[in-house]
């Protein structure tokens, strides 16, 4: 992303729209800060939550410069989950959503990051947050049956499993199993999907927990990178359907849910419910989130 493209995203945001000025002042604060720092940084974020980040880790640095780097669905996640539910973050990344989730809002975790040098940073901002017994961290990536793939391993945010004749430097061959297999439990009730178009594999091996009527919502990432390995996205759409879920945007600030006919066009992400009222009154009760002087 260039650095226009970085600039227009922070003063765009909805958390900056009226404080231009100094989401800019936090913008260059951190690139001088994470220059002159050795190491990693420790950043207090939302609700006692915090991670540790370095520069280059654009899935964290985004929360420095906005409060909420994917505002519509870290917004939901927020608002709908409460103490003690259970929580699966498939490509957790160095585990923004896990930490939200697990430390900002007390609920059970299940993180599964693939490769191997982002799983450890994963693990230390759990430990950072003192959220290690409430959160089963698995290095390993989630398809439809179990074995090995290989994956790209320098990608930051946005590493893969290969595609058939994808050739890339450094990748690394990582054990698979199926989301079933690895979650026995009653259910989780909030789902997170960001596997960079890898999702069909990922929902064919996860049937059993999908049925789970405790599982009210799934953030899914559907940004065409299925494409890569000739995944059709209308499918995965048919396929949720036949789940009971229907799709949805989410605007944190009226708290209000807004129908979708497909996925979410305006965004990467696309939020999938089912027991709709359910949801609704969670939504509404939820206690008001607090960042960067914003209140929502």
């Amino acid at each position: 992303m260039s650095l226009l493209s970085v600039l227009k995203f922070i003063t765009s945001h909805p958390i900056n729209e009226n404080q231009k000025i100094r989401s800019m002042t936090r913008f260059v604060r951190w690139q001088v800060s994470s220059r002159l720092a050795p190491g990693a940084i420790v950043f207090d974020w939302i609700d006692g939550a915090r991670f540790l980040v370095r520069t280059g880790e654009t899935g964290l640095t985004g929360n420095i410069y906005t409060g909420l780097h994917e505002f519509q669905d870290m917004g939901y996640l927020l608002h709908v989950l409460r103490e003690d539910d259970v929580f699966i973050d498939i490509g957790a990344n160095v585990g923004s959503y896990t930490i939200l989730a697990c430390a900002a809002r007390a609920a059970r975790g299940y993180a599964f990051e693939p490769i191997p040098s982002t799983f450890l940073r994963l693990t230390e901002n759990i430990r950072l947050n003192g959220i290690g017994a409430k959160v089963a961290a698995f290095n390993v990536g989630l398809a439809q049956e179990e074995g090995t793939l290989f994956f790209t391993s320098d990608l930051d945010t946005v590493n893969h499993a290969l595609a058939k004749d994808e050739v890339a430097p450094g990748s690394v061959s990582v054990k698979v199993m199926t989301l079933d297999k690895a979650v026995e439990i009653d259910g989780p009730t909030l789902i997170k999907i960001d596997v960079e178009g890898f999702e069909t594999p990922v929902l064919e091996g996860a049937e059993q927990t999908l049925r789970n009527a405790n599982v009210h919502s799934v953030i899914m990432e559907l940004n065409g990178s299925g494409e890569r390995y000739q995944y059709d996205e209308g499918k995965i759409l048919s396929m949720m359907l036949a789940y009971g879920f229907k799709t949805y945007s989410y605007n944190p600030l009226r708290r209000e849910l807004i129908s979708l006919d497909g996925k979410n066009l305006s965004a990467g992400n696309t939020l999938f419910i089912r027991n709709e009222s359910f949801v609704r009154e969670r939504l509404h009760n939820a206690p008001q989130i607090h960042v960067y002087g914003k209140s929502f």
